[in-house]
């Protein structure tokens, strides 16, 4: 299995975009501006997509890949997402407003897009392939994603401040191999993540200190402007973990 790192950011200045995640070539874990650097052709593959939630830095370009890809698809594309993230969507983007219902377009009978509820804890099996929404604390419902293809596994905590529940789950995962974490802000600005659902490396180290198992740890999701420095508090937080900064382009191979 492959995934590769199409966004990790929380910005799209420069050249940096927003979350987005290909797993081998047929499905998306969020769909971020990340997805903007597909082909078409590679668009057209894309069959099942993975939402973390509903934030715009998560999915603003689903509505696009479902445009671009649906005329050239015989079957609609699976979404996967909590249910409180597909109302969310229902009602402020596939509204007939801001864009098309494109769960009822071209025909109600063979749509671009077909939604699917998944709740925390629940696994899809696809191909060899193991998705498992694991528990997140952000400031609307969110979920991260556990990705196993049986001798390895990698983690997205996806948007979240610490979240006890979500390190219990990482210590039943028996082949964590990657984790990929966001943290967000730096420690100055503790009450901003705190109000918003984010990470800082303070609360990065009190999760990290539950964890019972070795992982390679990757961080995503700093503040534009500011990698640099968060990315130093993250050292000093983590330096048993080594952690790295993920870069977009990087690719896992599992």
């Amino acid at each position: 299995m492959r995934i590769t790192t199409l966004g990790c950011s929380s910005s799209i200045t420069g050249e940096l975009r927003t979350t987005c995640y290909r797993v081998d070539d047929d499905i998306l874990i969020d769909v971020g501006t990340g997805a903007g650097d597909l082909t078409l052709a590679q668009s057209i593959a894309i069959e099942t997509v993975f939402l973390t939630h509903a934030h715009l830095d998560h999915c603003a370009l689903l509505p696009m890949l479902s445009d671009a890809a649906g005329s050239f698809r015989n079957v609609p594309l699976t979404v996967y997402a909590l249910p409180q993230t597909i109302t969310l969507l229902m009602e402020h983007m596939f509204n007939g407003g801001l864009w098309p219902d494109y769960t009822a377009l071209p025909t109600p009978e063979n749509p671009y897009i077909r939604f699917r509820p998944i709740q925390t804890g629940e696994t899809v099996a696809l191909g060899g392939r193991r998705i498992t929404a694991l528990p997140a604390r952000h400031a609307i419902p969110c979920v991260g994603y556990c990705i196993d293809c049986g001798t390895a596994s990698l983690v997205y905590s996806a948007d979240t401040t610490y979240c006890a529940e979500f390190w219990q789950a990482l210590n039943r995962i028996d082949n964590l191999k990657y984790l990929l974490i966001e943290n967000t802000f730096r420690n100055a600005n503790a009450a901003g993540a705190q109000r918003s659902g984010h990470t800082t490396a303070s609360l990065l180290a009190q999760g990290l200190s539950q964890l019972d198992r070795p992982a390679e740890l990757f961080i995503v999701h700093m503040e534009a402007g500011y990698e640099q420095e968060t990315m130093l508090e993250v050292l000093l937080a983590a330096a048993q973990f080594k952690p790295q900064m993920l870069q977009r382009g990087h690719v896992f191979e599992l």
